[in-house]
């Protein structure tokens, strides 16, 4: 049995920057509205016969969200990011170009990019983590991250 949400109209959505360095067209900073649509598959179960409350999806992905939201999103791994400080500040470098921006206006995420892919990917760790704790009898999570209306990338996390 799968449960779907969809992130418009379940408002589990947020706004940021991000770039995707050395990219012609996305390399530099720029914004996406984006919004995360989540489908889980799982056995049934529990005094409802739910396969995962709705309730549960939503604020752990609304959490999620909350915390993305009005952010530069930085990926700590990226090949092409130089971080010089990591203080108050972050100082960084792609190339011949320099950033130093509050860190409180930034979130760095455990990733190589914050591409659409990457990010759907992250999503689906996250919220497939959290539903084993709640000791949810979960087949897969399967995340889509849209950078828009009618755009994104789909990841799918399963049980291994």
């Amino acid at each position: 049995m799968k449960i779907i949400i969809n992130g418009i109209h379940a408002n589990l959505r947020f706004s940021s920057a991000h770039m995707i360095p050395c990219h012609e067209f996305c390399g530099g900073i720029h914004g996406h509205s984006y919004h995360v649509d989540v489908k889980v598959e799982g056995e049934r179960g529990g005094p409802f016969g739910f396969v995962v409350d709705f309730k549960t999806v939503k604020s752990i992905v609304r959490d999620l969200c909350k915390i993305l939201d009005h952010k530069l999103l930085l990926p700590e791994k990226s090949k092409e990011i130089d971080f010089k400080s990591k203080g108050e500040s972050l100082e960084f470098a792609i190339g011949d170009k320099e950033y130093k921006i509050p860190r409180e206006d930034c979130y760095l995420l455990p990733l190589s990019s914050t591409s659409a892919e990457d990010m759907a990917e992250y999503f689906a760790e996250q919220l497939f983590q959290a539903l084993l704790q709640e000791e949810a009898d979960i087949k897969s999570v399967g995340i889509c991250v849209n950078e828009g209306i009618g755009q994104g990338a789909y990841f799918e996390k399963t049980v291994e």
